[in-house]
């Protein structure tokens, strides 16, 4: 009887996949999802770093962190689809950079840079203090399911928001052409700019799904080409890169800073429950169980596999490294749900992360078409925030919650001169709009009693959303894919 319901379910479990999880493909099927993967998370993986580059002033160093960038972004996904012993997944999960680090390593940059410290001095305290954030999210990867208690869906979405909205700013002074430039606001910024919100919107109209998931990619392209006949783009220094990049652990050293490490410690922590929701995704998606003992293996396996990924992107100069989101949707599209195409993406990643003629390319694109692309990207973001708010209960408690919080996190990024009269290393910690905010959210939602009286809660919830929240509860099913890596792919899928 058993058999027979097993033969039963067979098919309809691989109905929508021509490879399930452990299936191998052959070279030209594994070569062609591998390509279409890599399309879809190319921008995700290498923006961060043209981001932070140029707004922290790194210049010549760009090109070669971008390399580092693609190798550690294919060798953490190498290590999440093959899974060395505890580590990884053991799933089709691309690594990458998340933007959500992104305000935080802007912080941390900032410090060091208005202390006087040099381009080598911001990288090594970036890449130090990400070294030591990342054992954070090792140590919770051990009971990654009881960690929802602390970092609930209000906590969550407010910390998001706080992530989205000061990268809004940054998008915007990419647009008027970058900090500190001569023509900010010149007319043919605005235009290399609307040329890539433009094309972004109209391709993702389209009907055909894999153009959808490349609209970044296409819109980016679109941009380089209108400023190429512009004569806004110089190629002309590409030579004197060199041939090859070369891994150097900690090349630029090792340096600490208390007020950097807290708000990156404190993204650990969300950045391990979006992962926990990407990979419950990804299981569904591959057909995969999403409770039991193996699914919860996983989901630990992936987290520690983010934290250790993250180990390794900061001894060899890249930023903090997640799963991506967007590759979920690939699966779906392609049907191809073999780990064993994570090895032709980890391959092709770092084949293209030898070269740092890749990264000098990316280098010279104008801020207006980086701009125009991050703007959807982080609007995204702090949607992707409001997604997750909308599906918390907004009693008097949790209002209270979210109000405080938002307008200390809004408030500090507007006036920190609030914090002038605080010991330095305090007020350098506060002034992140994500750390104070993370330490109000937290701390009120410990503090506040829940309420009682069905009268306080200002939406209701529905019997069916009462279920949800209780299976999310479940030890053996952590939680959902979230609103924010649903929404954003790291802030950029269909």
């Amino acid at each position: 009887m058993t058999q027979e319901a097993t033969q039963q379910k067979q098919p309809e479990k691989n109905h929508d996949l021509m490879y399930g999880l452990h299936d191998r493909p052959g070279f030209i099927p594994s070569l062609f999802a591998a390509f279409q993967h890599v399309l879809a998370s190319l921008v995700g993986v290498v923006t961060p770093t043209l981001i932070i580059g140029g707004v922290l002033g790194l210049g010549e160093h760009i090109p070669y962190l971008i390399s580092m960038a693609l190798i550690v972004s294919g060798v953490g996904t190498f290590i999440q689809c093959r899974r060395i012993g505890p580590i990884g997944a053991g799933m089709l999960c691309l690594q990458g950079t998340s933007f959500a680090f992104l305000t935080a390593i802007l912080s941390a940059g900032m410090i060091v840079k208005g202390n006087g410290g040099t381009p080598e001095d911001i990288l090594a305290t970036i890449f130090g203090v990400s070294f030591c954030a990342a054992f954070v999210e090792i140590f919770l990867s051990r009971f990654i399911h009881r960690l929802q208690r602390i970092i609930t869906p209000v906590v969550t979405g407010t910390i998001i928001l706080l992530i989205g909205i000061p990268l809004i700013k940054v998008a915007m002074t990419d647009i008027g052409g970058g900090f500190g430039a001569q023509n900010f606001g010149a007319l043919d910024n605005l235009l290399l700019a609307a040329v890539v919100l433009v094309t972004v919107v109209l391709l993702y109209r389209s009907q055909n799904p894999m153009i959808r998931l490349a609209a970044v990619v296409i819109g980016l392209t679109a941009g380089m080409v209108v400023a190429f006949f512009m004569g806004r783009l110089d190629f002309s220094h590409l030579s004197s890169l060199p041939l090859i990049s070369i891994p150097v652990p900690f090349k630029y050293g090792f340096q600490f800073d208390l007020a950097a490490f807290i708000p990156l410690a404190i993204l650990f922590c969300v950045s391990a429950m979006e992962t926990t929701g990407d990979l419950t995704a990804n299981s569904t998606i591959s057909r995969e169980p999403v409770k039991g003992p193996v699914y919860l293996n996983r989901i630990r396996g992936g987290v520690l596999g983010d934290g250790v990924n993250s180990l390794i992107a900061a001894t060899f100069n890249s930023m903090p490294s997640t799963t991506f989101s967007q590759n979920n949707g690939v699966i779906a599209l392609t049907g191809v749900a073999s780990r064993f195409v994570g090895i032709y993406i980890a391959a092709i990643l770092v084949i293209m992360g030898l070269f740092p003629i890749i990264g000098g390319v990316l280098q010279q694109m104008p801020k207006p078409v980086l701009g125009g692309a991050t703007l959807i990207m982080f609007g995204t973001v702090a949607v992707a925030g409001i997604r997750v708010l909308s599906n918390a209960k907004l009693d008097r408690r949790n209002m209270i919650i979210i109000a405080i919080s938002m307008g200390l996190g809004i408030g500090v990024a507007s006036v920190p001169e609030v914090l002038q009269e605080l010991p330095t290393t305090l007020a350098n910690i506060l002034r992140s709009p994500v750390a104070i905010g993370a330490i109000s959210a937290i701390t009120l939602s410990l503090l506040l009693p829940e309420m009682k009286d069905p009268t306080d809660a200002i939406e209701a919830q529905t019997a069916d959303d009462l279920a949800d929240t209780s299976d999310e509860n479940d030890d053996n099913n952590p939680l959902p894919r979230t609103a924010f890596k649903e929404a954003t792919g790291n802030s950029h899928n269909s």
